[in-house]
């Protein structure tokens, strides 16, 4: 008798099981000990890897994998954050260099269990720590080998940014004022928290910390802000108290940026256009130059001691890789690559706000009008990209027309599209979303009776909101761990989001009900029509189990279509075979209740 063949991986499968590794994060004395993050077995590990022989050995082994970490300046220890089953509240802990998984694990912090909020670590041991907590909002500590004392406390949200490398000073953003989405930025000294600078940039303009000057002794702080209703890069002295505001004259806006280790120059991401690219500039000259690929985007880059870069790259067709400056593979992820997709196309749509840029993947070699996803980002602050996306590709692969909507509320594109949303929240994202799938209904792409809706976190809070607001125009829903019920995911949620929520709407449930009440999913309900699938982390602290409980609740109540699936994790999961399920789940939802 012949022996029975194993069943063929469906290649999106194979991409979500493909090996995944980030952009590796190097000591800055031994700057080829670094740590990164990459999948072992299916699961996201931190890893120390030495750059020098390209040993990767595998730090964490934890049922629900592990994915915060950062190295000291030595390159002695690894500090990774340790949660409970995804519950983002918990600890850091530290092991040594190279250890085997578990050895040499410790909590040299001593602090009780919180949500994060940054962490510092200087040449001396000195740590700085930020932690979020319901009981206090946020404080920041100092821990030394003589012990720990408060550097800072504040009801509202506050993170620790960044340590003078003579650990001098400490830079932090916070929101005193109220405005968590447009923090202002402070320096303390340090030995006695006293303030020795600050920046703020007034109502609905964000100023922040990005980092102080690697060179010892050098007093300047790279600061980012948006004065120019864009998100630009100034340097501030704090010697002298001089800012230089850095204007680079190259479209787009800053996404990030780091500084060279001479303290000479930067390197920094701009995005435009759904574009993320690198660029070096010399803060002597002015001189700035693109580096690195000119298409897809750079999801991150950091500038080596050497003058090389290393950076992550991908575009929608090919999967991500670790790569240097000359375009050579500086580390390879474990286990087979990801099998490529189709390149996206640009999509632009006058809509009641402006202007519209969404990104459109169609099959190969087919032809209008097809079933279509309008897959809705969360956050909201960021923005879909040309970047290699598993899901997006999976749908691809099943025929259908995808396409990602880059709302008012996505980063990118400006301070006063990014705020648009405070007019009525989750209402003037919509708009954009039904502009969108108007226009490609109206080119022939889609088919108007097969569209599904389908996002997660903010997306999935969008999905909800638009199967409820308006019901004729999807055929189904796919709403990933959403916000569905506000008032009550607001009194379950982290403490950082109650911070976000309350700057997005002007203030809490009770201080301004009829907001909460007009962007809440649950109080259109009973209007759905479209078969609704949602995904739920039981462990989720940002879009809490008991507010989705509450929405499923009144869709069982009337007899309304709908499933839940859920997982034992938080806000998404580290594991590929979990990753796998939920996407089974969703085809297979859609394959059941979308016409045709």
């Amino acid at each position: 008798m012949g022996r029975v063949s194993e069943p063929e991986v469906p290649v999106w499968e194979k991409r979500f099981r493909a090996g995944r590794v980030g952009l590796p994060e190097w000591a800055q004395d031994a700057p080829d000990r670094c740590v990164v993050v990459a999948s072992v077995a299916g699961v996201l590990e931190v890893h120390s890897f030495d750059a020098g022989t390209g040993a990767l050995t595998r730090l964490t082994d934890r049922p629900e994998g592990t994915s915060g970490a950062t190295i000291d300046d030595a390159g002695e220890f690894v500090w990774w954050f340790d949660d409970t089953a995804g519950d983002e509240h918990g600890v850091w802990r530290r092991q040594p260099f190279g250890a085997a998984p578990g050895e040499g694990v410790q909590d040299p912090l001593g602090l009780p269990a919180a949500y994060p909020a940054g962490l510092s670590i200087g040449r001396s041991g000195t740590v700085v720590v930020g932690s979020q907590d319901d009981e206090y909002g946020t404080r920041i500590d100092v821990v030394t080998s003589g012990g720990s004392r408060r550097l800072y406390e504040h009801r509202e949200d506050a993170w620790a940014g960044d340590l003078s490398p003579d650990e001098q000073w400490v830079a932090i953003a916070h929101s005193e004022h109220g405005d968590s989405r447009h923090p202002d930025l402070r320096v303390l000294a340090l030995a006695d928290g006293a303030t020795v600078a600050e920046l703020s940039d007034g109502p609905g303009k964000g100023v922040s910390p990005i980092g102080f000057s690697p060179v010892r002794g050098d007093a300047r702080l790279l600061v980012e802000h948006e004065r120019a209703g864009r998100a630009e890069l100034l340097v501030l002295d704090l010697r002298t108290g001089r800012e230089v505001q850095i204007a680079l004259g190259v479209p787009g806006e800053v996404a990030g940026a780091e500084w060279t280790r001479d303290g000479t120059g930067l390197v920094v991401l701009l995005d435009h256009e759904a574009r993320t690219l690198a660029y070096r500039l010399d803060l002597g000259t002015g001189v700035v130059t693109p580096i690195g690929p000119t298409t897809g985007s750079v999801g991150n880059a950091t500038a080596r001691p050497d003058g090389d870069v290393w950076l992550t790259w991908s575009s929608a067709a090919q999967p991500p890789t670790v790569r240097r400056l000359d375009g050579s593979v500086l580390l390879r992820a474990p286990g087979e690559p990801a099998p490529p997709s189709v390149e996206v196309s640009d999509v632009r749509v006058d809509g009641p706000g402006g202007r519209v840029h969404a990104l459109l993947r169609v099959p190969a070699g087919a032809s209008g009008p097809l079933p279509t996803v309008v897959e809705v980002h969360g956050g909201p602050t960021a923005h879909d990209t040309d970047a290699f996306r598993a899901y997006c590709a999976t749908w691809v692969d099943e025929g259908f027309a995808v396409v990602q909507v880059n709302y008012r509320g996505s980063t990118g594109y400006g301070s006063a599209w990014r705020d648009a949303l405070e007019a009525r929240v989750g209402h003037v994202e919509l708009e954009d979303v039904a502009a969108v799938a108007d226009h490609l209904v109206a080119t022939g792409v889609a088919d108007p009776a097969r569209l599904v809706l389908a996002g997660a976190s903010w997306g999935g809070f969008l999905t909800l909101l638009g199967l409820g607001t308006q019901p004729d125009r999807w055929a189904v829903g796919l709403a990933g761990v959403p916000v569905a019920d506000y008032v009550a995911a607001y009194e379950d949620e982290m403490e950082g989001l109650k911070a976000f929520d309350r700057s997005l709407f002007g203030g809490s449930p009770t201080d301004v009900p009829g907001k909460y009440a007009d962007s809440s999913p649950i109080t259109y309900v009973d209007a759905v029509r479209a078969p609704v699938l949602v995904l739920a982390g039981r462990n989720d602290p940002r879009c809490p189990i008991r507010q989705i409980d509450n929405y499923l609740d009144r869709l069982a109540a009337r007899g309304a279509a709908h499933e839940v699936y859920r997982y034992d994790a938080g806000h998404g999961s580290l594991l590929d075979d979990e990753r796998v399920r939920q996407m089974r789940v969703e085809l297979d939802f859609v394959r059941r209740h979308l016409p045709g």
